[in-house]
Parts: C-alpha cells; structure tokens; sequence
C-alpha cells in the first residue's frame, strides 16, 4: 500500500465533524440509532470489555461513540477506503482499545487482516451504513465469515436502510416509504440544501484537502470512488435475513426502526 500522508488530529477531527453532518443530511435519526445499537451490544455482551468489530467504520464515528461509552472494550474498526481511515487514525491516534484494520470486505479471507489471536472471538460485531453497497453474494460470504468470528451468543448489529421489497409487499413497502417521506417533510420542510455539504460535496472537498493528497490517490488507486454506493441486493432486508439464517445465525429480527431505517440484529 502506497505510504499515507501523516494528517493533523485536529485536521482529521474537524473533517470527522464534518463527515457526520453531512450523514445527517440523509440521516437525522443516526445518533438514536447508534445509541440504540450501543445499548444492544452492551445489554448482549454480558460484560464491561467486549470485543466489537466494526465492518465498513468509515472515519471511526461509531467506534468512538462505543468507546465512550464501554471504555474498556477492543474496537477493530475495518473499512478499505484510504481516506477514512486515514482520518480515524490521525483523530484518534493512541485510543485506548481502538485499532484500524484496512480490510476489504468483498475478498475472501478478509477476516484474517483484522490482527485478531488463534481462535479469539468477538462478543459482537456491528455495521452502520456500510454494507448495502455488497451484493447477494458477497453478503452471503460476509455473513458466513462473520458467524466463524463471532462466540455462541454473539449479535451482529447493523443499522442501515433496509427495504421491503416491493415484489413481496408491495404495501408495506410502500407504506414504509411514506412514513420516511412524511417525517422527513415534518423535520425539514424547507429541504436540506444548505445545512450541510452531501454525499458528493464532502468528498470533492475532502480528496482536495492536499493534507489528503496521499489518501486521495490511493482510494482513486482501488476504484472505490467509481463504486456503485447501493447495490439493488443489498438495500433489501430480505436479502440480509436469508444470507444471516444460512449462515446459522438463531434469531433474526429488526430492534429498531424509523421506516426504512432500522438496526437489524442477528444472535450467533
């Protein structure tokens, strides 16, 4: 991997800052979402120092936020995109329990870059707004991977927009999406424009930030910047329940939810 350019913690911190505003754009209910899958992972490890693996943990929001709350947990947060992690690193540089793993989840034997001991298991492992991007077949491989990594008793939590599919319910999905639309008339009803930079915005600034020259070229490296954000498979919550129960996992159920925003919860 070409050698990263060594950012500023404050640099990194206030790209962070602006990372989750611009999340926010899309999803204003992300910090009741995190708290409620901090919530989930602290009532279900059953003890003060978990270990969490974080799939696809961007600049490291939701480590961090676990972190604060279980301090004496071990975080691996895993992504593959240069960028983020080379702001997580820079911002959070020297965290007690938290260590960035740059790992692509779409290549087989992904799990054995995480630095993880002979045998060692996590109490859970936990994904926000990340995995949609994989197809069918790459979750069902994901998921597979992830019961091996997991002990008996162990949750998988993603919290992500997970669909109905309207081929099935047709009027449950559609129903779904109205109450997302109608909520977000009541929370915005002048729009979003103008209180935080979007998707696209964020990194057209980001990659020309020259502290990120190093970060940029190696992401426009891998083609991650060309990448499909949402697969048609992986924004559909059937999709995820079938590829979980084929991989063993016992119960399978949503634990929270604002219309298509839900946290899906998986018991090894």
């Amino acid at each position: 991997m070409t050698r990263l350019a060594e950012l500023d913690a404050d640099t990194a911190r206030n790209w962070i800052g602006r990372w989750d505003r611009q999340q926010e754009v899309y999803l204003p209910d992300r910090e009741e979402r995190f708290t409620a899958l901090i919530d989930a992972v602290e009532a279900g490890a059953g003890r003060p120092d978990p270990l969490v693996i974080d799939l696809g943990c961007g600049p490291g929001s939701l480590a961090a936020r676990l972190l604060d709350r279980l301090p004496a947990a071990t975080v691996v947060a895993v992504d593959a995109d240069p960028v983020t992690l080379a702001l997580g690193r820079a911002a959070y540089a020297g965290r007690p329990g938290l260590r960035f793993a740059d790992v692509d989840l779409r290549v087989p034997g992904w799990e054995s870059g995480l630095g993880l001991s002979p045998g060692q298991q996590a109490d859970a492992v936990v994904s926000t707004t990340a995995l949609h991007w994989l197809t069918g077949p790459e979750l069902r491989a994901l998921y597979e991977a992830v019961g091996v990594l997991l002990r008996r008793g162990g949750l998988f939590l993603d919290g992500d927009h997970l669909r109905l599919h309207q081929g099935s319910a047709p009027v449950l999905a559609a129903i779904e999406r109205a109450l997302e639309e109608r909520e977000g008339l009541r929370r915005f009803p002048d729009g979003h424009a103008g209180r935080a930079d979007d998707w696209a915005q964020w990194w057209l600034a980001a990659t020309a930030d020259p502290a990120l020259t190093d970060a940029a070229a190696e992401r426009a490296k891998r083609g991650l910047g060309a990448c499909d954000h949402s697969q048609a498979d992986g924004v559909r919550l059937d999709t995820h329940v079938s590829a979980l129960r084929a991989a063993g996992f016992a119960e399978v159920g949503t634990i929270w939810q604002r219309g298509g925003n839900r946290l899906l919860c998986a018991v090894r």
